[in-house]
This record gives C-alpha cells, structure tokens and sequence, in this order.
C-alpha cells in the first residue's frame, strides 16, 4: 500500500476498517459505494479492510467476493464477537500510517472522511472523530437516540471530564504509531473501545480532532441499547478507577511530526503479507 510520489517521497497511507457482524444484506452495496467514493476522491493510498468478527450468515463469503472484484478491498475474518476486538486485531497489525473506522451502515457522510484523516496524515493531530453534537453537524435521528447520545456525553463529561463531544459516532481515525501505544491499555472488546481509546488519549494530553459530521440514523440498527447502556455505565466506572488510581497514564508514546505531502498520482496498492487471526482474504 505504501507508495512515493514523482520526487521520491513515500506517501502517506490509511487503513479504513469496517467491522462486521451478520451485515450480509448491505455488505456489498456499502463496500461498494465507499470504494468508489474513495478511488474517486480521495488523494492518498488506501486500504478497506472488512473486518467480520464472528458472523453467522453469509457475512464472509461476501466479503471474499468483494476482495476478488474490489482492488482496495481486503478482508479478515475473527473467531469471537466484538466491534473493539475486530478494529484492536487490525489497527495494531496496520502497516497504515493511519487507521480509521467507520460503520457499515454508512450513516456518517463520506464527504467527511478527508477532513477527518488530514490533521492526522499531516502530523497535526493524534486522534479524529466525526461529532454528530458538534454545532455545525447535520443529523437525522429520533428523540431517543438523541437523547440517549447527548445523555451518555454529558455522562462522561461530568464523570471523566471529557473533553470531547461524542465518543460513539462510528467515523474515527487514529495515528497507527499512537494507537499502538494506548492498545495494551484499552480494555473493552465492544462498544465502550471507542470512549476507553478517547479517555486514554485525553489522560495522556493527545490532540483530538473533532469534524461536525452529516449522519442520518440507520433504522435497521440492531445495537441493544439497554444492555450497551449497561455496558458504558461499567466501562465509565472502571476508567474512573483507573483515572484515581494512575493507570490511564500511558509511557513512550511517540511524537508528533508534521510530514505534510503533496498528493501523487495513485497505482493500485500491494496487499499486505501479515497473518490473520482466523482467515485472511485479499
């Protein structure tokens, strides 16, 4: 995937990993959409990763086909369940200079992905999220999810002082060399990863890039709220702890460097050589 443009420099890349589970029925038209927008528009090297964590319909075999067809397309396929185990597996295993997720709903418009990516590949920035409580954001959902987002936000505002306005959007990016860094210190194979990942950045005084987003609500998500509720409450209880006791604090994180890069011409991009935990496809 790495590549150098007309004087030699070596290009800046980015891993987009789209964990699955049982997305059969909108796998190939998300895919799809995401990999024509990118080859279109978007100026560096990259890689979609589809990342199926345990799937039990015919998740799988369509993500292969898409690795066939698709040239930017590679797929891997885990043996447990776990949005924050599938993007943990394949970010730490990145040879990415960034690693990014999104949903496979695609709710978040893909017209916000280059400003999300950009403060990172420049050097600026440590983290970047999509924000749909940003000010400037343009979202369609019901009173309920808005409810529960802003609830959950405020949550961790007041509970781990968080800075930044929205832990769950499904639209992040992160310096791979960073992330490899917080990894061993994030706990949360699910839901709670992304805020685990955030507080952690925070603690350790890492620059996070907030982009306003426009995100229309998936009416066929199946995410049990209650039991994800459940869940955050658990997560948020034990970063405190861990917060108190001085166990956020993460050592040898690497430095930032701004390396910004004029845009080159791309080819299509080597499929990388590293094992995957069950199954690879590329």
């Amino acid at each position: 995937m790495n590549q150098t443009n007309v004087g030699g420099v070596r290009q800046r890349s980015v891993e987009i990993v789209v964990p699955v589970h049982n997305e059969a029925h909108v796998l190939a038209d998300s895919i799809g959409r995401l990999h024509a927008h990118l080859e279109a528009s978007f100026p560096f090297p990259f890689r979609i990763t589809v990342a199926d964590n345990a799937s039990t319909d015919a998740t799988w075999p369509v993500a292969t086909g898409l690795t066939l067809r698709l040239p930017h397309v590679h797929a891997m396929r885990l043996d447990e369940k776990g949005r924050g185990r599938a993007l943990k597996y394949v970010w730490s295993r990145s040879d990415a200079d960034v690693v990014a997720y999104m949903d496979v709903d695609l709710s978040t418009g893909l017209d916000g992905f280059l400003p999300l990516v950009a403060p990172l590949l420049s050097g600026h920035s440590d983290l970047a999220i999509g924000s749909r409580l940003h000010r400037q954001a343009d979202v369609v959902r019901g009173p309920k999810r808005e409810f529960l987002s802003r609830s959950y936000n405020l949550l961790l505002r007041l509970g781990l002082a968080a800075r930044f306005s929205d832990a769950q959007c499904g639209f992040k990016a992160v310096r791979t060399d960073v992330f490899r860094a917080l990894a061993p210190h994030i706990e949360n194979t699910a839901w709670f990863f992304d805020t685990e990942l955030l507080v952690l950045a925070q603690r350790n005084r890492l620059r996070i890039h907030e982009v306003p987003v426009d995100w229309v609500d998936d009416p066929d998500s199946r995410v049990d709220i209650v039991r994800t509720a459940v869940d955050d409450l658990r997560g948020v209880g034990r970063m405190l702890r861990a917060t108190v006791t001085g166990r956020t604090r993460v050592t040898a994180l690497p430095r930032r460097t701004g390396v910004p890069q004029v845009p080159a011409a791309r080819t299509a991009p080597a499929h990388p050589s590293h094992q995957a935990n069950l199954e690879y496809a590329s």
